[in-house]
């Protein structure tokens, strides 16, 4: 017999009766135990450290961790690289770790750049966070710096990492949208969660979009401890500053990005190390002492919060330069293993409640990934110096143990492997005095919840202003339930009014006086509600410059990708004037021509083309150049993509230079009439167009750029 269709008002009746089974649903274990708290680790204390004995935490955390096989959960699509580490100055008053006290040493590391959301397959281009891992292999032992290429997190305790990550992937009834957080499960989450505005608000700039991984910065994050050879300890914040400067591209580029070259990130970063412009970056350190523990308006331990560097400056230590290319990506980049719990002397943990979730959840999750407690062994995990421990078999044991005994202690094998002494470089735990009740729930010190982002929106420039407002209506114009809009719209109002109201303007909605349902519904069942609501924003700082890439690095175009737009007969003295100055300061230069194989310049020579028109877009360069050449341009006329080739690069505020008979190129397009423009040059030297590419965009340029039809 055929099977019968579903009828829209079957579908409707059945939709109906889920909705009204849901609302009988009591949130339970796996074994059926009914849960009043899946929010909050089990603590010692509100600002103590989380037990192990927290079941509800491990249950979920665990099952979550095993959701997929074999690729990551979360940072599945990376990108990574060899290179060493080498310290300034000795900060041996914090830390007696040898990588922070001996600056004679080369520690060589690997690190690996990620998105989070997509999945092993997705493009490089999304709006995310991305992930920045470094793994140095250290005389003392492995130390694992898992961070972000921002300093705060979605969330405070690690018990809701699993919710945040359902919410943002791909939903389960249809597995769309992909890579992308521009969908309702995702923002009725963040609507519900308040605590997860901050960062949202940095996904929502500049940031979430890096023109290279090479320039975006890294930080670790958490608030970790530093500690002495006197035992003392101080606490750290870790920063990671590219020497190339911090630098996006527009949400239109990113978009066209993705279509044009999906593996533009791994690409760029492949490309620069093989061409010799290893990327690098300044490891900084924001340290606090003990004692100023609770002088600031926010809490330290607080994973969404920042410590802004006007008020504790960072301070440069050492640098990181990536110098050689995996050989093979599934062997090293893929198998790597990054946890938050390989530290070494000198470094050690806080009670920060997402960081003492990660320090089970990522050995977990590697277990599940790689599939045995052996991890360790894959070349790409080893450390530099020898084991030796009791440990022995498992899957794919690959060294071979020798001996009698697998215990300690034992006489047969001579009391061997013996324990370290302190004096012999063993690592001891910071004595920390722990006197609190066993509970779970959250401080109140981590209520605030406004006054973060709206400092970092306060410190942007207005150009950043205006792609914030433009990706929250991007973002929020994709979700279709409007009450996740409306609630979206009132909470960004307490960040700022003005950036709600732009976003309201797009959406076509208003902003709502007010929101039926707490505002922040992380709690617990039986959990005070008015105790754990955020309070209104506090300005305990106008502005932090840190935060604005208005203020990054604007002193070098090395690697930055010129297309030279050519056909034959293009006018060499020009070209060659150009080419040298350009390569000079080591960036890239790119012939684009009409097709491919070569083009013969007004004397004669032959010029291998890099890419045809029609097999290349210009968001993949960072700046145009057209030499002169009557016969030349007039070729290129002939071909209209040539003319888009120039109306995108202007619109996407990027330098364009030309000399002689390229003007009359121009004179076709966009730019014809704004040739007066700070970034367009005609017939100038070499320096000025320079000059103009290493203050990456002319963000004055925007208003006019968006009449661009391009």
């Amino acid at each position: 017999m055929a099977k019968q269709k579903t009828t829209t008002t079957e579908k409707s009746k059945d939709l109906k009766q889920f909705e009204k089974d849901a609302e009988n649903q009591v949130m339970t274990t796996n074994q059926g135990l009914k849960v009043n708290d899946t929010n909050n680790s089990l603590k010692a204390g509100e600002r103590g450290s989380t037990l192990l004995e927290d079941f509800l935490l491990r249950e979920k955390i665990t099952h979550f961790d095993h959701e997929r096989i074999p690729e990551r959960i979360v940072h599945a699509r990376g990108s990574a690289a060899h290179g060493y580490f080498e310290l300034y100055n000795s900060i041996e008053k914090y830390s007696k770790a040898g990588i922070f006290t001996d600056t004679k040493r080369i520690t060589p590391v690997f690190a690996r750049f990620s998105t989070v959301a997509g999945s092993k397959g997705s493009a490089d281009l999304a709006r995310d966070v991305r992930g920045f891992a470094v793994k140095f292999y250290t005389q003392e032992g492995t130390w694992d710096l898992v961070g972000n290429n921002m300093p705060i997190f979605f969330i405070q305790d690690a018990m809701k990492f699993p919710d945040l990550i359902h919410s943002v992937k791909p939903e389960p009834n249809k597995e769309i949208p992909q890579a992308a957080s521009a969908h309702d499960t995702f923002y009725d989450f963040i609507s519900r969660s308040t605590e997860t505005l901050h960062n949202q608000i940095w996904v929502m700039s500049d940031r979430a979009i890096p023109r290279s991984l090479r320039m975006m910065e890294g930080f670790g994050i958490h608030t970790f401890r530093l500690i002495n050879e006197k035992g003392e300890s101080h606490f750290v914040k870790f920063h990671w500053k590219p020497l190339l400067g911090v630098h996006s591209v527009t949400w239109d580029e990113a978009v066209k990005i993705n279509g044009a070259d999906a593996d533009f990130h791994r690409r760029d970063l492949w490309d620069a190390i093989e061409a010799g412009q290893y990327p690098e970056w300044e490891l900084g350190i924001q340290v606090v002492a003990e004692e100023d523990e609770h002088k600031f308006e926010f809490d330290l331990l607080d994973p969404t919060k920042l410590i802004p560097e006007e008020l504790v400056p960072v301070e440069i230590i050492g640098k990181m330069t990536l110098n050689r290319n995996p050989e093979n990506f599934f062997a090293e980049t893929e198998q790597v293993a990054f946890l938050p719990g390989h530290i070494v002397p000198g470094i050690d943990f806080t009670n920060d409640p997402l960081l003492q979730g990660r320090l089970f959840s990522y050995r977990d999750t590697q277990l599940s990934r790689l599939g045995s407690p052996n991890f360790h062994q894959i070349p790409i995990n080893r450390p530099i110096g020898e084991v030796h421990n009791n440990q022995r078999d498992g899957h794919m044991q690959m060294d071979i143990p020798k001996g009698q005994t697998a215990y300690f202690p034992n006489s047969l094998g001579g009391g061997c492997p013996h324990l370290a002494k302190m004096s012999e470089g063993a690592f001891t735990s910071y004595e920390e005095r722990v006197d609190a009740k066993k509970i779970r729930t959250r401080s109140e010190s981590f209520n605030d919840h406004f006054s973060q982002p709206a400092l970092f929106y306060r410190s942007l420039a207005d150009w950043e202003k205006q792609h914030v407002a433009e990706a929250y209506t991007f973002e929020l114009g994709k979700c279709t339930q409007k009450s996740v809009k409306e609630r979206m719209l009132w909470l960004i109002a307490q960040i700022d009014k003005d950036l709600s109201q732009k976003v309201a303007e797009g959406l076509g909605l208003n902003i709502p006086d007010t929101i039926e349902q707490p505002i922040n519904q992380a709690i617990g069942a039986d959990a005070d509600v008015k105790k754990h609501q955020p309070p209104k924003k506090k300005n305990y700082l106008d502005k932090d410059k840190a935060l604005s890439q208005a203020h990054t690095k604007f002193n070098s175009i090395a690697t930055r990708q010129i297309a030279v737009l050519v056909s034959d007969g293009f006018s060499m003295k020009d070209f060659s004037t150009m080419k040298k100055a350009l390569e000079k300061e080591n960036a890239m230069v790119k012939l684009i021509a009409p097709h491919g194989g070569t083009v013969v310049c007004d004397e004669h020579m032959e010029h291998q083309v890099d890419a045809a028109i029609m097999t290349t877009e210009s968001v993949l360069f960072d700046a145009i150049y057209i030499p002169g050449g009557k016969t030349a341009i007039d070729k290129l006329l002939e071909e209209a993509k040539f003319k888009k080739f120039v109306n995108e690069a202007f619109k996407h505020c990027k330098a364009i230079a030309v000399d002689n008979e390229g003007e009359h190129l121009l004179d076709k397009t966009f730019v014809a009439d704004y040739k007066d423009d700070k970034t367009v040059f005609i017939n100038k030297k070499p320096k000025a167009f320079i000059d103009a590419i290493s203050k990456h965009r002319n963000w004055d340029r925007m208003e006019i750029a968006a009449q661009v039809p391009a």
